[in-house]
């Protein structure tokens, strides 16, 4: 295909010119060669003084945004944690070199002390973000909140009035707002190369055995005791599709079900857990005893001790203790394992948004069609057809599960800590309660089978 574009080339149209993917070892929770993606420094040059932050919990999430200060100390430097799990603590402490009294058990603990940090970190639990938010709003911290903002649209819009009374800085992880492939399909967009841009569809494939990790089994799996899948897994999406729409959402159409993972369809022969002598085991795609034993994936949930030669015998434990180990099939899980998502913007555009837990691949996809052209892309590249000409430009970059935008989101928050200014950050919480919003209203024509129009 014509017209490549280069990697150079690239970089210099994004002013990255001092930063590429980097593949580093996340301490804590990645499996191995996690890439993430450094921001310029031209761009991003140190502040006077590195921003003080307390990261409250000291997961998966917690240590993506902490890796940041290790890397950076002169950007950022983490000088607390809460976190109830002595293992996650212990490690996230030994990582950054946090002094023993800044180490917290739970994150009300951090909020008995007068304010110590310029900000706080908040990759809680789902159902533990609200509290802990509307609190560091109120004592003057500014903020790194992980996405969903809250488990409920009122809490939603609590913290947006809270932020905006207190003028407290809150950036919400919406990093695909910061991925490289998505600021270049915007910028196609926005450039006019496809004309006038008519509608999108864009798909994202949970993989199958994500969703039953996560969504079946894991911490999400029910949506009264966290959030809504659309929201827990997808409030992603919806925000890029605002973004790149960039236009107000009107009205949305919402439909999905649990098809699958449900009791009736629990085979014959099959246990409680699949530790305890299942008939079917090792015919199942969603054995326990395989994904997390025999292939050792997603066993960062497990805390696994630095002896590597006890790793077995706490997984087998786990899995008889845990709901990690239990039938796919007899959980308390409620969550869509199929979710269509049909948009109507303000300027006309209509959008389809598709969530599909069985896939055996991940990555976004996405089809972007113009008056003039269109974009076929799958996060790591797209290839742009001009109607008129035939012509071809493809573009390309290797990219991580977020396509590289987790860093260049932390870079612009310390950015805009530093110089107190939220007009620098792209995911405000202003424009993420936004796309929440959709998120909530979606829900709410699924579950009544109504169009229902979004109320911003």
């Amino acid at each position: 295909m014509g017209n490549e574009l280069s990697r150079r080339q690239l970089i210099k149209t994004l002013g990255l010119a001092t930063g590429g993917l980097l593949t580093l070892p996340l301490q804590g929770f990645a499996e191995t060669n996690s890439r993430v993606h450094i921001p310029s420094l031209v761009q991003h040059p140190a502040p006077d003084k590195p921003v003080t932050a307390i990261t409250l919990g000291a997961g998966n999430r917690g240590n993506v945004y902490g890796e940041y200060a290790f890397k950076f100390p002169d950007h950022l430097k983490i000088i607390g944690v809460a976190d109830p799990n002595e293992i996650r603590n212990k490690r996230y402490c030994q990582r950054h070199n946090i002094p023993v009294e800044n180490s917290f058990v739970t994150w009300e603990n951090v909020f008995e002390r007068a304010k110590f940090a310029d900000a706080i970190i908040i990759s809680t639990p789902d159902n533990l973000h609200f509290d802990p938010c509307m609190k560091a709003l109120a004592m003057g911290y500014d903020i790194l909140l992980e996405k969903p903002i809250a488990p409920t649209e009122k809490e939603c819009r609590e913290i947006l009035a809270l932020a905006k009374k207190t003028n407290r800085i809150v950036a919400v992880c919406h990093v695909l707002r910061y991925s490289p492939y998505f600021i270049k399909l915007r910028e196609f967009i926005q450039n006019g190369s496809i004309g006038s841009l008519i509608s999108i569809q864009h798909l994202e494939p949970i993989q199958h055995i994500h969703m039953s990790h996560s969504y079946v089994r894991g911490n999400w799996h029910n949506s009264k005791e966290t959030t809504p899948i659309i929201l827990a897994k997808s409030c992603h999406d919806l925000d890029i599709l605002r973004w790149l729409v960039g236009s107000s959402c009107e009205k949305t159409a919402a439909f999905g079900n649990l098809k699958w993972f449900k009791k009736e369809n629990k085979p014959a022969g099959a246990t409680a857990r699949c530790i305890d002598g299942c008939a079917i085991e090792k015919d199942c795609p969603y054995s326990a005893l395989k994904i997390y034993y025999r292939d050792r994936q997603r066993t960062y949930v497990f805390d696994l001790p630095d002896d590597v030669n006890t790793h077995g015998e706490v997984i087998l434990d786990r899995l008889k203790t845990t709901n990690y180990g239990r039938c796919v099939y007899d959980m308390d899980n409620d969550q869509p394992d199929h979710y269509t998502t049909n948009l109507q913007f303000a300027n006309g555009v209509t959008a389809a948004f598709s969530m599909e837990a069985f896939t055996s691949y991940e990555g976004r996809r996405t089809r972007v069609m113009g008056s003039h052209g269109d974009i076929v892309g799958d996060m790591s590249q797209f290839t742009y057809t001009n109607f008129l000409t035939g012509e071809k430009t493809d573009w390309k970059l290797t990219s991580d599960a977020h396509g590289g935008g987790d860093w260049n989101l932390v870079a612009d928050w310390v950015k805009a800590v530093s110089e107190q200014n939220s007009g620098l950050l792209s995911s405000s919480i202003d424009v993420s309660v936004e796309s929440h919003i959709i998120g909530f209203t979606a829900e709410k024509s699924r579950l009544s089978g109504k169009i229902k129009k979004v109320v911003v």
